[in-house]
């Protein structure tokens, strides 16, 4: 190898290493984290007893006092 190659060579290297110190503006996050088949089961079941317990409370603000007292488990006076 000539001595205007091993130059060459050596600026390619050293340039290349400055780049790699550089900050990348968003290192990491283009891509969201894996959810597992397991995890997402879990979360709709989740989301489906929180949909169930709000109309499970409506369905007490709608009924009549007495009724709603049942279904709180509170006894009819």
């Amino acid at each position: 190898m000539n001595r205007r190659q091993a130059l060459i060579k050596k600026m390619a290297k050293r340039t290349k290493a400055r780049e790699n110190k550089k900050e990348k503006p968003n290192a990491g996050a283009a891509k969201d984290r894996y959810i597992s088949k397991a995890e997402r089961a879990k979360m709709e079941a989740e989301a489906n007893a929180v949909e169930e317990a709000e109309a499970d409370t409506q369905g007490a603000e709608d009924a009549p006092p007495a009724v709603a007292d049942e279904q709180n488990g509170l006894p009819r006076q």
